[in-house]
């Protein structure tokens, strides 16, 4: 794993002063000229490009210096402490954790966390946050008018299995405004992220769902420029993990290292 600390992006990046100026067909343009540049160049490129020009805030969200070198231990005694007996097994449903029904499509969502060789992450922390099913977040910068839904606040946590599947019970998120340019619009996601042994082995990455038409307009999502690597954050609707009469089921498996791993958030490119 890497060794490196995120914290949660939030909901809507700054916009640039520029952002209500330029329209979805520019920032398409820029998309498209980029993949064909990238396939003229029969490089393969697996990671998100940091410096992505449709993606107008993207130099603010990332580092600009060179890493500094730090002692793990000395950061873990001011980092949190979890284990088995901090996560209660019912932080994973995240449609039971107030009086009422979360407004929204019910479903679950499955997976293994394995290493580049196929072995199982066991007892691996893995976090969900995500917008509710109107596309809005519980937090302060998140501001558009969709309706916040008191029966639903969209975070949940808990540990993989002796296999390393991960399990999780929510709402399935609505798309939402995000100002990067005029008419801009966030496909539809769930944040992840997943710790190792140490509190300074985090990854974050999204999850996305099959079949989604804001897919080719969406700047943070083509920021990784090849198609396969990006295909590895879309889940698969899975019906045998579809309950009868009560939620929809998809599978989204995480691979930690190799030439096959899920692409994440801190990632530079090649």
């Amino acid at each position: 794993m890497t060794e490196s600390v995120a914290s949660p992006p939030p909901p809507s990046p700054p916009p640039s002063s520029d952002a209500a100026e330029v329209d979805q067909a520019a920032i398409s343009g820029e998309i498209e000229a980029i993949a064909e540049a990238y396939q003229s160049s029969g490089a393969v490129e697996t990671d998100v490009r940091l410096d992505y020009p449709p993606y107008r805030s993207s130099i603010l969200r990332h580092p600009t210096k060179a890493p500094h070198q730090v002692d793990p231990e000395g950061i873990e005694l001011w980092a949190p402490v979890f284990g088995h007996q901090d996560v209660d097994p019912f932080e994973a449903d995240l449609t039971i954790q107030h009086r009422g029904e979360p407004l929204g499509e019910r479903m679950r969502v499955t997976g293994r966390v394995t290493d580049g060789d196929g072995r199982p992450v066991r007892h691996q922390l893995v976090e969900i946050w995500q917008a509710n099913a109107g596309g809005r977040y519980i937090h302060q910068r998140d501001q558009h008018p969709a309706a916040l839904d008191p029966n639903f606040t969209g975070m949940g946590r808990c540990l993989t299995d002796s296999d390393g599947f991960y399990r999780f019970t929510t709402i399935k998120p609505g798309p939402y405004p995000w100002r990067n340019h005029h008419n801009a619009w966030r496909p539809a996601h769930i944040h992840f992220s997943l710790f190792g042994s140490e509190f300074t082995q985090r990854l974050v990455t999204q999850m996305y769902f099959p079949g989604d038409p804001l897919f080719a307009l969406d700047p943070i999502y083509q920021a990784i420029t090849d198609r396969a690597a990006r295909d590895r954050l879309v889940a698969t609707y899975d019906h045998d993990l579809t309950q009868h009469e009560w939620s929809l089921g998809f599978r989204w498996d995480v691979v930690l290292t190799g030439s096959h791993r899920t692409p994440l958030e801190e990632d530079h490119a090649a």
